[in-house]
């Protein structure tokens, strides 16, 4: 706190302002500093409001050997001066003898004399206030369950009585009475119980979180599955990284290690690994480290011991290290509760916990599946072959002909060879065979290095380094043709650089001239060319001039593509090289697409499958099934789509017998997904999405992986699968890569404001805005896009637009503004200013009218500006819009002969609806509108009936019938009245 309060009116503000921090460190520290400025003021009101907010400070981040000090200080003051306590104080008071039972119990160190002592206190002051005595039974239940012992008696008499003020709330008090069925091993009953908090009608700042987390296991024992899987994404975000719920955290732990989600359950542990050291509450640790101990168990009997594991701070932990550290301080906090209580129960349930059987082999938890071996240290491995269909030889001479052989005809399986190779040549103690046929070790030494070169490039790397390093050691070893070679490749991906500024195009396009060119002479000046070298360095040329002509659209750079895939098909099939005439028929296919004959295009491709199907190679099949496919999709009809659909369904058959990155097996699950969204089949799209998006990321391409997974994300928020949506980004934002910023910046802003739509769209408005908020701050800096950062601050605006903080609202809503002016943004600066409008207006009323009618105003320039430019919204215009917003804002202050007006310029704008509008409905709402402010409001009923009877009458004869329902509604009203 950077200065003290000096007056009763700052420490109100300051308590205030405190009140809005998350539970945690900093707003303890501040709430304590707020009770030491208290403590200078002579009246004692305000020191009563501090250590009120400083109890909860203490209770909700889970401090509970603080929490009872504070209360004694309160009760001390109320014993000497009741009446500085309003009757808000007062219930405050009594409410919380309860928060400082949960906290004794939760201390082993207090004496059970102390804690029944505490008890007996409780309902003396509750007699003596003359209080109904339900909270004192709750809280004497609460301590039968905690022990053990006489729970069947304590619950009926707390059940069998009658709710005072004073008593837990309803979603509490469901939820103890669940877990009292539970206890008794009745989980239909306590699911019964629960029914109202776990369907969102009764909830608490706990609850329903508490609940969630309790019954997961149940549902999963009487078989509801996807209740379970949907309860845990929900409940999970309720309570994770919060050291109050640590115990709710353990539970989500536990679940995941009975549902075979062990790796999730790891990457939970670690998003909670602050809960080690952060949680003050003995009670809260052992149910914490207990689900933990579950977790880390499990992993490890599952022969993964050594993974490595987030543990307490200040070492390196793996799974095997952590279990036995948390398995030690589990037991010991254990026996402590049962040697205070003079019971065994603490320990007998965290052995029924620890020695329960998985519940379930597998349950797919979030989009984003993932087994404990892929969170497994790991060299990269070369290829993931399904199968690998030619057997690896076991001498080394062997090895190097058949990865040559192989490598020649571009067969998946020379990546198996290879990887082969690699291992064993940096080995320590290799030594290469003095075999002429296998050639120099430094020969070796380039393959390896062009093998590695063409594996980065199929992952979008720069790769040209790597192919002349190879070719300097061609050189070396005496393979002039294989130098040249990888000098193509090289040159090929220079050209092939992104160029920047709005020449970009041009230059990348020259850049591929002169690489092409250099790839003739390359050509024709390297001498002894085997003719498998020849055939790829006119695939080299090809590709250069095929990237050009993607790169330019020139119609002039259509013809040198022909003519070069003519050559390298006409030589292909002189030599009989069956994968590179495959090759020059694919880019024949590409080449007809680009210039927009996609009929050409498919028919290419036809006749290329009928080829593929008769002479081979297979592994091109799924690739060529998967272009048509994608040439279909482009045809953009019913059929084309369906057909599309079932060769990239027939492609991702077919790759099952490769290795996926040999046919790009992602690519053919994101193709199959644009098919299904096309066909309207978005669920189907979205498990294609995320399997290509795993795909990526399993072969390294973690920037495509990421891309895929943004879309998946986006598709469910659409979907309205607002948790699985949340749950994948959560997963995604805490990889290691993206927390060291490592990854693309610009990518990661998408996945967090995709997330923070999504918390909106889940209503979780708070934790919306911060996000926002922060996003909004972070896109200020993007000079190269003001646009984005337009987008963004106007969402931020609204979000704390309806959050009710308007003045940083107008703040965000004039950086939007100020980024507009740079970019236009024209429709979503004027529908977010005319919201903020509307917010302000039906929020404050009258009080709030000048800065809702300076939106408007600010909505209005937007629209004149969109005029100007000539901009079509893609809603409704926004003249129109602006006026109906006018109407409802006016209407909301009182302000109707404005409103009216403002209406009625709508409905002139809107123009009298025909028989195919699709304005209708808006017309008629604006009629209605102006209806109710002229019927009622303004209280001329005759005009308002007249307007509404047109409408109906209109309406109707236009076959609108449906949009008449609310006309003919408020016509009845208003006649009812006259």
């Amino acid at each position: 706190m950077p200065t003290a309060p000096q007056t009763t009116d700052e420490l109100y503000q300051a308590l205030q302002e405190n009140g809005r921090r998350p539970y945690g460190r900093t707003r303890t520290v501040t709430a304590e500093e707020l009770v030491d400025a208290a403590e200078q003021f002579a009246e004692p009101v305000p020191l009563v409001h501090a250590l009120l907010d400083l109890q909860e400070a203490y209770t909700y981040g889970s401090e509970p050997r603080k929490s009872p000090v504070v209360f004694a200080r309160l009760l001390t003051l109320f014993d000497e001066r009741p009446d500085v306590f309003d009757e808000r104080g007062r219930h405050l008071l009594f409410w919380r003898f309860k928060w400082v039972s949960n906290a004794l119990r939760a201390l082993p160190e207090v004496p059970l004399a102390g804690l029944r002592q505490w008890l007996t206190e409780m309902r003396d002051r509750y007699g003596k206030a003359g209080l109904g005595l339900h909270p004192y039974y709750g809280q004497a239940y609460q301590l039968a369950a905690h022990i053990g012992e006489d729970t069947a008696l304590a619950y009926e008499l707390w059940a069998g009585r009658t709710r005072t003020p004073l008593s837990d709330c309803e979603a509490c008090e469901i939820c103890e009475v669940a877990l009292y069925h539970l206890a008794a091993g009745d989980d239909e009953r306590a699911l019964s119980a629960w029914e109202p908090v776990l369907d969102g009608k009764e909830s608490c700042r706990e609850e329903p979180a508490r609940s969630f987390s309790y019954a997961l296991l149940p549902l999963l024992r009487t078989g509801r599955v996807d209740r379970a899987r949907e309860l845990h994404l929900a409940g999970y975000r309720g309570c994770r990284r919060n050291p109050s719920m640590s115990g709710e955290v353990g539970r989500h732990l536990e679940f995941c290690a009975l549902t075979g989600n062990e790796a999730r359950g790891l990457e939970l542990l670690a998003e909670n690994r602050s809960l080690f050291d952060e949680v003050d509450s003995p009670l809260d640790l052992l149910d914490f480290l207990t689900g933990a101990e579950v977790l880390l168990q499990r992993v490890e009997l599952l022969g993964h011991g050594e993974l490595p594991a987030a543990g307490y701070a200040g070492r390196t932990w793996t799974v095997a290290g952590l279990r036995a550290e948390v398995r030690g301080r589990a037991d010991d906090l254990a026996a402590r509760f049962d040697a205070r209580n003079g019971t065994t129960a603490h320990t007998d349930r965290r052995g029924a916990r620890l020695d329960r059987a998985p519940l379930l082999d597998t349950l797919e938890l979030t989009l984003r599946t993932r087994g404990l071996d892929d969170v497994t240290p790991a060299a990269p491995v070369a290829t993931s072959a399904a199968r690998t269909t030619t057997a690896v030889p076991e001498t080394l001479p062997e090895l190097i002909r058949q990865a040559r052989a192989l490598d020649e005809q571009g067969h998946p399986d020379a990546q198996a060879c290879w990887a082969r190779l690699r291992t064993l040549a940096t080995a320590r103690g290799y030594t290469h065979p003095d075999d002429p046929a296998v050639g120099p070790l430094v020969q070796l030494r380039a393959d390896l290095l062009a093998d590695e070169a063409s594996r980065a490039g199929e992952k979008g790397e720069f790769t040209a380094a790597l192919y002349e390093e190879a070719a300097g050691l061609y050189d070396d070893a005496g393979a002039p043709g294989q130098a040249a070679v990888a000098r193509a490749c090289a040159l090929l991906d220079t050209a092939g650089i992104p160029a920047e500024g709005v020449d970009g195009a041009e230059t990348k396009a020259a850049a591929l001239s002169a690489a092409h060119a250099s790839m003739v002479r390359l050509h024709e000046e390297t001498p002894g060319l085997a003719p498998y070298q020849e055939a790829r360095l006119l695939r080299l040329r090809a590709t250069a001039l095929g990237i050009r002509l993607q790169t330019s659209g020139s119609e002039e750079h259509v013809a040198p593509v022909f003519a070069e895939v003519d050559l390298l098909h006409a030589f292909a099939t002189r030599h009989d090289f069956g994968g590179q005439i495959s090759g020059a028929l694919l880019l024949r296919a590409g080449t007809y697409a680009i210039s927009g004959d996609l009929s050409a295009a498919v028919a290419e491709v036809d006749g290329l499958l009928d080829r593929l199907k008769a002479h081979g190679p297979a592994w091109h099949l799924p690739r060529a099934l998967g272009l048509r496919g994608r040439l279909r999709l482009g045809l953009q009809n019913a059929q084309a789509a369906q057909a599309a659909h079932a060769d990239l369904a027939e492609g991702l058959r077919l790759a099952a017998d490769w290795p996926a990155d040999a046919v790009d097996t992602a690519r053919l699950h994101g193709d199959l997904a644009e098919a299904c969204m096309h066909l309207g089949r978005p669920d189907e799209a979205l498990r294609h999405l995320t399997r290509s998006a795993d795909l990526d990321l399993r072969g390294g391409s973690r920037t495509d992986a990421f891309c895929a997974y943004s879309n998946a994300a986006q598709l469910c928020l659409d979907l309205g699968r607002v948790e699985d949506c949340i749950a994948l980004l959560d997963s995604l934002l805490a990889e290691p890569d993206v927390a060291a910023g490592e990854m693309d910046g610009r990518l990661v802003a998408q996945l967090r404001l995709t997330r923070a739509r999504a918390l909106r769209a889940g209503e979780d408005l708070k934790a919306a805005a911060v996000e926002f908020v922060a996003l909004a701050a972070e896109s200020a800096g993007w000079d190269d896009d003001p646009g984005s950062h337009a987008m963004i601050a106007a969402e931020t605006a609204v979000l704390l637009g309806e959050s009710g903080e308007f003045g940083r609202a107008r703040e965000a809503a004039d950086q939007a503004l100020a980024a507009h002016a740079l970019a236009p943004r024209y429709e979503q600066l004027s529908n977010c200013l005319r919201e903020l409008a509307r917010l302000q207006a039906q929020q404050q009323g009258p009080d709030g009218l000048a800065d809702a009618l300076a939106y408007l105003t600010d909505a209005g320039r937007i629209a004149d500006e969109a005029r100007v430019a000539e901009y079509e919204a893609h809603g409704r215009s926004l003249d129109t819009a602006l006026a109906y917003e006018q109407g409802r804002v006016n209407a909301y202050v009182g302000e109707y002969e404005d409103a009216l007006a403002a209406l009625e310029k709508a409905i002139a704008l809107l123009g009298e609806p025909g028989p195919e509008e699709d304005r209708v409905g808006e017309w008629a709402e604006c009629v209605r509108l102006a209806g109710a402010v002229e019927g009622i409001y303004l209280k001329r009923p005759a005009p308002a009936l007249t307007r509404l009877d047109a409408a109906v009458s209109r309406l109707t004869a236009l076959g609108h019938t449906e949009e008449t329902e609310q006309l003919t509604s408020l016509a009845a009203r208003l006649r009812d009245e006259e």
